[in-house]
């Protein structure tokens, strides 16, 4: 077997964008900042639900004022687009209109957008628009919203339900829930939250008046989506007409990916004023004008046979669409619901999804988009199923597990699962968590007055189904490689692991090898990045450029060493005669004369319909002060299968980070709008908590590989599996601890202190009368 390649597949190389970021040599879109660029900001609504009239007047007369847009001024513009609709039950969504106009349905929703020479000016301005509101009822929360007589966000859609569908087999699950020997409840919460990256949103758009041309440089996750959404349906312009640049971009988690009022409001104002325009949002801009993420309410239902086997499983999902239709929002609840049976072998399986409009800022993909809401609920719900049975969590999942031999499995609700060993990852994590030790541990908290708890989640999802991308490898004249792709790094290190790609077939260091992203002039099409998919499709992308590429590198070299080309190998930079000491390096080969250009690339393009499984085992250990409610996490284990490892510093990287925010979530992060006015209550980091490092513990990660069958590469997306597998586990275990100590089985996250403390204080208060 050949060694492997220092810096291939496989090795872990440190990552080469870090250098200019650790210097402060990155280039975020606020640092760019073309001369005489004029400033923009956004007026938005105070109310929930509110009709308003506007007066523009005074403030378009303030000194520095360019240009005031409001709903009137953007008519003929098209609407923010909804790209799902159901195939056997097609729903027409309301407008999403630019600008709101005569009635706003949010907090944050957007009325008027002012571009004036400097920031303040254009705060001035926004200070002196005149607009008279006339406040209407608003609901928030999908439980108040389908309640009768609750204010309507829509008046087309009664009871606030967008669709109101059924997936899976009803009839054979009512069958199976008649014959069950019992059945375990669950019904939970998982809130709302914000996607709080380090980089808030921000763009600067150009116009070239000679060539009638925009230039859109964006922190985003994907150039091409957003410049063909932004041009065929809402500035009703040809694709060619703009082009967008996304630069270094510090974070996206999925809400990035999405266009956005601002970035079509700069497009006509820099038409208009035939000048550059900037806008940055500011935090509280974050919390109002960008889509949040999850904000399920789920009822789910296991029947269960006397020996623990799961005979079906039934369950009623509504999401919170918030006040209107994000680009993905209504596929989040119903496409996740497809993987609500997880690693199990469930027969039978119905899931009742009702998409719900409430007065709120709408809700979209958030890290992992639908599989960790519905890794959630089966996770709870098994362990409600072993408290109802007797047994313990580790063998009611053992019991209940797809076996490897039934792989490929299709589940109830046609997904197949390609491979696995479900039970040796869950095995694994009790072994590094030295799970039988767990009584003389939780003993000795008890006699410090701490409870300790202990849970499991075993996951699984899909992901790498973004569709068609496509790479290009090319050679520079000076022997350097440059790789064009159309995903979009926001933070995961496409640099070094599309490098690594291409190292493992040509032997070139990192430094020699180019990723270019973000540019639709310079890259012909794309996809971006979401869902996991840059490694499962991008990277085949790569790898299979790179072999034509080396194809055509040996046939030139054959002529050049007059060889064979099936007797030349390509390592370091250099194409060889296999067992001799003759070579020409590729800065050569590029010098030859008459080397054509067209040979001197390799191009791929690979689209996986039926995506990778990733999967694995998230063990938490947690210490409860009664007496506060705080809570500790002592001990967390991750065994993961992605099936292969490009390489193990960026995977510990990606892993940390999704479980640290499903942390975040499961123990302290919460959108919180007001009862009855739908006010935004957590707009701030003042009232919004976020997980620091003190709250997170020393993670200890394994990978348990079992190669994909269904991927080019072996690979199973990674990015997202982190937030997935960690809020069930973390909950799973303060509830261990909860109901090992007071019998209390269930806290709905976050499980702050407040909300720990009271429910330990309810059980003493019930158990004292």
């Amino acid at each position: 077997m050949a060694a492997p390649i220092k810096f291939g597949v496989g090795q872990s190389v440190l990552r080469k964008e870090d250098d200019a970021l650790i210097r402060g040599k990155g280039r975020y879109t606020d640092d760019y900042a073309p001369q005489a660029a004029l400033r923009a900001l956004m007026l938005r609504s105070p109310h929930a639900h509110a009709k308003y009239s506007i007066d523009v007047t005074r403030a378009r007369a303030l000194p520095g004022v360019a240009l005031i847009l409001t709903a009137d001024d953007v008519k003929d513009l098209g609407n923010l687009p909804c790209l799902f609709n159901l195939e056997t039950d097609p729903f027409t969504g309301p407008p999403y209109p630019i600008l709101a106009k005569d009635e706003v349905r949010h907090v944050g929703d957007s009325v008027a957008f002012v571009v004036a020479e400097t920031i303040d000016q254009a705060r001035d301005a926004i200070e002196a628009i005149e607009v008279k509101w006339t406040p209407l009822p608003a609901v928030t929360g999908v439980v108040n919203a389908v309640k009768n007589g609750a204010p309507q966000v829509w008046a087309d859609k009664p009871g606030n339900v967008l669709f109101d569908v059924s997936i899976g087999d009803k009839a054979a699950t009512e069958a199976a829930f008649a014959k069950a020997h019992t059945v375990a409840e669950i019904s939970i919460v998982n809130p709302r939250v914000v996607a709080s990256f380090m980089e808030t949103r921000a763009a600067v758009c150009e116009y070239d008046a000679k060539n009638d041309h925009l230039t859109l440089t964006v922190g985003s996750q994907g150039s091409h989506r957003l410049r063909d959404i932004l041009c065929q349906n809402v500035l009703n312009i040809p694709t060619e007409k703009m082009r967008v640049i996304c630069p270094d971009v510090g974070g996206g988690f999925g809400t990035k990916l999405f266009p956005y009022r601002e970035y079509a409001l700069m497009a006509v104002a820099a038409r208009k004023l035939k000048k550059a325009v900037k806008w940055a949002a500011d935090r509280s801009e974050h919390f109002m004008g960008d889509a949040q993420g999850r904000d399920n309410v789920t009822t789910a239902k296991m029947a269960l046979a006397e020996d623990g086997k799961f005979l079906a499983m039934d369950c009623d999902l509504m999401g919170d669409m918030g006040a209107y239709l994000s680009t993905f929002g209504p596929y989040i609840p119903h496409g996740g619901a497809g993987m609500l049976p997880g690693l199990y072998d469930i027969q039978a399986f119905h899931c009742r999804v009702r998409t719900i409009f409430t007065h709120s800022v709408p809700v979209d993909a958030y890290r992992g988009a639908g599989r960790p809401e519905a890794a959630y609920v089966i996770e709870r719900l098994v362990d409600a199923c072993a408290r109802k049975l007797d047994m313990t969590p580790d063998a009611i999942r053992r019991k209940n597990f797809i076996q490897p031999k039934a792989l490929p499995y299709k589940t109830a609700t046609g997904k197949v699962y390609d491979s696995g060993d479900f039970a040796a990852h869950l095995k694994r994590a009790m072994e590094i968590a030295e799970w039988k030790e767990f009584p003389k541990r939780a003993k000795s908290a008890k006699k410090q007055g701490l409870i300790r708890g202990i849970g499991l989640a075993s996951y699984v999802e899909i992901c790498g189904v973004m569709g068609e991308e496509t790479a290009n490898v090319r050679l520079d004249p000076n022997g350097d490689v440059t790789v064009l792709i159309g995903t979009q790094s926001s933070g995961q290190g496409h640099q070094t692991a599309y490098a690594q790609i291409v190292a493992e077939q040509f032997g070139l260091p990192p430094e020699r090898v180019h990723i270019h992203q973000g540019d639709t002039a310079e890259i012909a099409t794309g996809l971006g990045t979401g869902g996991s998919a840059s490694i499962p499709t991008g990277g085949v992308c790569v790898e299979r450029a790179t072999g034509e590429l080396g194809k055509k590198l040996k046939d030139i070299a054959a002529q050049a060493l007059e060889a064979s080309a099936g007797d030349l190998e390509i390592s370091g930079g250099a194409i060889r005669i296999a067992g001799t000491d003759r070579s020409i390096s590729f800065a050569d080969l590029a010098k030859r004369p008459g080397a054509d250009p067209s040979k001197m690339n390799g191009s791929a393009t690979f689209a996986s319909a039926d995506g990778t499984y990733p999967n694995g085992t998230h063990l938490a250990e947690v210490e409860i002060d009664p007496a506060t409610g705080i809570i500790k996490i002592v001990n967390y284990v991750i065994v993961d299968d992605f099936g292969k490892t490009l390489n193990p510093l960026l995977l510990a990287g990606q892993v940390h980070g999704g479980a640290m925010q499903g942390i975040g979530q499961a123990l302290m992060e919460q959108v919180v709008y007001g009862a009855g006015d739908g006010q935004l209550i957590t707009a701030t980091f003042m009232d919004y908590a976020l997980p620091r490092a003190a709250d997170g513990p020393s993670f200890v990660f394994e990978t348990h590989n079992i190669p994909c069958k269904t991927n080019p590469l072996g690979v199973k997306g990674a990015g997202e599996a982190g937030a997935i597998g960690s809020c069930p586990a973390v909950v799973n275990a303060i509830v261990d601890g909860l109901w090992r100590e007071y019998k209390i089985d269930h806290i709905d996250m976050p499980a702050t202190p407040e909300r720990v403390w009271i429910a330990i204080n309810e059980h003493h208060r019930r158990h004292s009368l």
